[in-house]
């Protein structure tokens, strides 16, 4: 039996062993809230040393736990999905080293070693963005790994002001003279992980590549790598007055570009992207309201939901023929019930149903920016943004599963495969169990409890079905609407930060670059350097030459006559 397996089931089987064994010990450090720091001492040199640090605390271990149930079932997953490519063991690998690398990433708190695991991801991730190997893939990957470039750059910059500290440890950073700029890098880092704006462009681009790796990289890795850096780095980046205001101030600006851009796009996938866009506009909105284990909390239940969303629309993308846009869809539910009904279920969740994972994290975060000191022009926003995460998500289920049927004739779709089934089931039950169990266990994520007036308690789900209300009023089956106006090629090019972020952006660099190269390596470095020297010491050696061969005689007799010279002297000393 063991011998017929693919690459892919093995992986995902070595997965799910290793999240169902790590799952009584992190619940042992949940309980008993233990931290255990692993430290090994590379080097030293004067006061700075060179450490390589590994920590086991309650959030690392359930972050572990969660990003490999989620990748085990993606693997699970692609052992169907992916069957008829000739490259499945190729993949399998990228895909593992893309979880080892998220791994290193939350169980390293240094650094210098965390650039291994953050480094990786970008690496990974480019490999993966272009794996269908095609001009569109290729751009889409460029778009990727350059903008995470800028976060890698930013930390390695980071890294060198922290000498000053003596170490590199993000659980006990300390107040120093140079510290708003470590804020201000470590800040921009994540903002280009975690795609918030100006960076927002590349997470849309990054839908080339195989719909398995957009699970991966949508859920519980790539994008959430940046969040969980400011969650690490919390304490010591809230010291800073304003950090939280900007930071509350992009992440709103962002979940509103998203929730209007959603309702706007018609590709599948770019919509799942965009609601998760908009839901890492959340997770920042509570770190920057000061509730970081919330902002964990929704990342946990966020990933366990989108997940499984992504995944259904890989079997609805392939049952269609694979065709990604919602308007050439319709009638999935009497075709494919058990994929449409876990998709309803991670829609529900999304939007922030009662009772299911999302609820218990999005209805937290929400009910928090009314009583804490919010401004309220940024709540009205939040709660405008909570609408268009309804309206998005009801057009998409009217568009791909309940509109009439728009589809190939004779084309059946089948639900018999295990594999598929498999998958979608467990994260249908993590999605509906989830957030009642991470509410139950973490003591953290209950946050001091506060009192609301009963409005206030009702605003989220009131907003929520105002947004299914207008979604459904202004929803038309007919699609005749198609005509391309000004203020609709803004919102679905995300305010223009997509064409943007590509050409201009890629053109003035290419042309600073080659400027700089033909003015500054070419000319004066050239010039001034070992060119300039080179041609300094040939011409006074040719100019030696000529004089010397020009003035032989001249030479000869000033010789003759030093000898003489000496001569004379040494005589008239002796007498």
């Amino acid at each position: 039996m063991f011998n017929n397996l693919k690459s892919s089931s093995i992986s995902s089987i070595f997965l799910l062993i290793y999240s169902f064994l790590v799952f009584p010990v992190t619940m042992n450090f949940i309980l008993n809230n233990y931290s255990i720091l692993f430290e090994w001492e590379i080097f030293q040199m004067s006061s700075s040393s060179m450490t390589f640090i590994m920590i086991l605390d309650p959030i690392s271990l359930s972050f572990s736990n969660t990003v490999c149930l989620i990748s085990g079932c993606v693997m699970m997953f692609s052992s169907s999905y992916m069957s008829h490519d000739p490259f499945l063991k190729r993949f399998t690998w990228l895909v593992m080293l893309f979880v080892l690398s998220m791994n290193l990433l939350v169980f390293i708190p240094s650094l210098p070693a965390l650039l291994l695991g953050w480094d990786g991801l970008g690496i990974v991730s480019f490999a993966l963005v272009i794996y269908y190997q095609n001009m569109k893939s290729l751009a889409a990957g460029m778009l990727t790994v350059l903008a995470n470039r800028i976060g890698d750059v930013m930390i390695l910059i980071s890294i060198g002001i922290l000498v000053l500290q003596g170490h590199w440890v993000i659980i006990s950073m300390f107040d120093f003279h140079l510290s708003i700029w470590v804020i201000i890098t470590v800040t921009i880092a994540a903002m280009t992980k975690s795609a918030q704006i100006p960076f927002s462009s590349w997470l849309p681009a990054a839908m080339a590549a195989p719909t398995p790796v957009s699970a991966l990289v949508h859920s519980s890795t790539l994008v959430t790598a940046g969040v969980f850096l400011l969650i690490r780095f919390y304490p010591f980046l809230s010291s800073i007055n304003g950090f939280n205001t900007f930071l509350l101030f992009i992440s709103v600006l962002t979940l509103l570009m998203a929730g209007i851009g959603a309702n706007y796009e018609n590709d599948l996938k770019k919509v799942i992207a965009l609601s998760t866009l908009s839901q890492l506009g959340v997770m920042m909105m509570s770190l920057g309201m000061g509730a970081p284990m919330l902002a964990l909390f929704h990342l946990y239940t966020h990933a366990l939901f989108k997940a499984l969303l992504f995944l259904c629309a890989g079997s609805i993308i392939h049952n269609s023929a694979n065709s990604q846009d919602i308007r050439s869809m319709g009638q999935m539910f009497i075709q494919a019930p058990l994929t449409i009904s876990c998709m309803n279920i991670a829609n529900l969740s999304l939007c922030g149903a009662p009772f299911l994972s999302g609820f218990y994290s999005k209805d937290l975060i929400l009910e928090m920016s009314l009583v804490a000191p919010t401004n309220s022009l940024m709540v009205l926003l939040i709660f405008l943004a909570t609408g268009m995460t309804a309206a998005y998500s009801l057009r998409l289920s009217f568009c791909s599963l309940w509109a009439p049927m728009k589809n190939i004739p004779f084309h059946a779709k089948q639900e018999l495969d295990p594999y598929i089934n498999w998958a979608t089931t467990t994260l249908t039950l993590a999605a509906i169990a989830g957030g009642f169990m991470f509410q139950s266990l973490f003591l953290e994520f209950n946050p001091i409890p506060f009192v609301m007036p009963f409005m206030y308690k009702m605003t989220t789900i009131g907003v929520i079905l105002l947004g299914f209300f207008l979604a459904g009023t202004f929803w038309n089956p007919e699609f005749q609407s198609n005509e391309i106006s000004k203020y609709k090629t803004f919102f679905s090019t995300m305010w223009f930060l997509a064409p943007l972020s590509a050409q201009p952006l890629t053109k003035m660099s290419m042309l600073v670059g080659t400027n700089m190269m033909k003015s500054v390596d070419q000319g004066w470095l050239e010039i001034l350097g070992g060119q300039g020297t080179f041609q300094v010491a040939s011409n006074l050696s040719q100019m030696n030459q000529k004089m010397q061969m020009k003035s032989f005689n001249f030479f000869i007799s000033v010789m003759l006559s030093m000898v003489i010279l000496n001569l004379l002297c040494f005589y008239w000393i002796s007498h």
